[in-house]
């Protein structure tokens, strides 16, 4: 009788820690260091997915942005806030209006302050 219970006893440790360590799924289907922003609400539509700056976006992206999700990597002096802009970034240009800035980990599905309004993005140390 008392090696079921130990066995029991066991399992129910083993499900309890693999409980506690395990991390909530995102909504965003977003690569790990990558920020991301989709044509439609709800991370639906054609995503585009960026490690870096980009400072000008692809005409199908540009201005269609409609979801958007911070999945980069954070840590001491690490540029890790993304900052869109409703222009493209161009010497002088400084990319005009902030339409959205996300903070690590950020999944937005609909902002219509920003909806259809973003041209470029860069990565930065705050909002």
């Amino acid at each position: 009788m008392k090696q079921p219970v130990a066995l029991l006893a066991a399992a129910l440790l083993a499900t309890g820690v693999g409980l506690a360590t395990a991390t909530p799924a995102s909504a965003a289907n977003c690569p790990s260091g990558n920020f991301c922003v989709w044509t439609d609400a709800n991370f639906g539509g054609q995503r585009m997915n960026a490690s870096g700056d980009d400072e000008w976006w692809e005409s199908w992206i540009a201005d269609e942005d409609s979801s958007w999700a911070n999945h980069g990597i954070s840590g001491p002096g690490v540029k890790d806030h993304v900052k869109v802009y409703e222009d493209s970034i161009q010497w002088p240009s400084t990319g005009g209006n902030m339409t959205i800035c996300l903070r690590p980990g950020d999944e937005v599905g609909y902002n219509a302050t920003a909806n259809d309004r973003g041209d470029a993005h860069v990565w930065a140390m705050g909002c």
